[in-house]
């Protein structure tokens, strides 16, 4: 069931949610965490979705802050989807209008579950600062997508130069199974890596972000080059013994190949926006790994840019 409270307040919010955790049993204290949503009319509907997806998991109070026209008169309109409706959590859609858009933190606070972490995402790119937005200073872990911004690297970097522990980056959590497949690869014998490649569609911060962790962490060159996709396309391990290649064309299976040993067939498919997300649910501390890549990658590129 659904419930709609145009025009309404924070105070009758909260009423309606106790009511509504009544009538179902005291279904907010089985939650987690409190996930907030930072986004637009257009953008809402794919990350509630994806939010109430990771709530399987992740069993939370998901609360939409959907900013609206600012030109209009101040407003709150809210809508309430029970537990069971649509997932195991609770999720509330707020529609900010006028200048209340400027105070969301006000708006949201009294919302938050008691004695929980609060994560704030923020799906169509993000804040340039978030650990200093309004929203961002509630949370415990601060989730952009540089991907969705115009200029993705530049938005990526520019977003590091302010990094908070606490801070992270879907472009980096996709990353993931790349990172996991290459460092399985180094557990069994090969020569001594001497130069590597990332191959990826122009524009995907993840592939830089993988060539940043693989020029960190092997101590070696990395060269960036670009292919027609779908993201990342192929790695290169160049070695003394010779090349291991995993080369994935289309989106899904990938090969593996290492010197004088058969060719592989790996499972690599392209996931899911809910599936990143439940990714960066599972651990709320600072993601030291990535923070160290991102410094990384924003001081090669600052070394580029002096060097051209």
């Amino acid at each position: 069931m659904t419930l709609y409270l145009p025009r309404t307040t924070t105070a009758q919010i909260t009423e309606a949610l106790a009511t509504e955790r009544r009538s179902v049993g005291g279904g907010a204290m089985n939650l987690v965490l409190t996930l907030v949503i930072v986004t637009d009319e257009a953008g809402h509907y794919d990350a509630v979705q994806a939010a109430t997806e990771a709530g399987r998991e992740h069993p939370s109070r998901v609360i939409a802050l959907i900013l609206r026209d600012p030109g209009l008169e101040p407003a709150l309109d809210a809508e309430i989807r029970r537990p069971g409706t649509f997932g195991p959590g609770e999720t509330v859609l707020l529609r900010l209008y006028g200048p209340l858009a400027d105070h969301a933190d006000s708006v949201v606070t009294p919302l938050l579950v008691p004695d929980t972490p609060v994560v704030a995402w923020w799906p169509e790119g993000g804040p340039v600062h978030p650990a200093a937005d309004p929203v961002g200073q509630l949370a415990a872990r601060r989730i952009t997508d540089s991907h969705r911004a115009a200029d993705p690297l530049a938005d990526l970097v520019t977003r590091i130069s302010h990094y908070h522990p606490g801070d992270t980056d879907l472009a980096w959590t996709r990353t993931t199974p790349w990172r996991a497949l290459l460092a399985s690869t180094m557990d069994q014998s090969c020569g001594w890596v001497t130069r590597a490649e990332v191959v990826a569609e122009d524009h995907l911060p993840s592939a830089d972000l993988l060539a940043a962790w693989l020029s960190q962490r092997l101590e070696v060159p990395v060269e960036r080059r670009v292919s027609s996709g779908p993201g990342i396309t192929e790695t290169v391990l160049v070695t003394e013994d010779g090349p291991i290649t995993i080369s994935r064309k289309d989106g899904r299976v990938a090969t593996l190949q290492r010197p004088n040993r058969p060719l592989q067939t790996v499972a690599l498919s392209r996931r899911h926006l809910s599936e990143y997300l439940a990714e960066e649910l599972r651990h709320l501390d600072a993601d030291e790994m990535y923070a160290a890549t991102a410094k990384f990658l924003a001081e090669r590129l600052a070394r580029a840019e002096v060097s051209a």
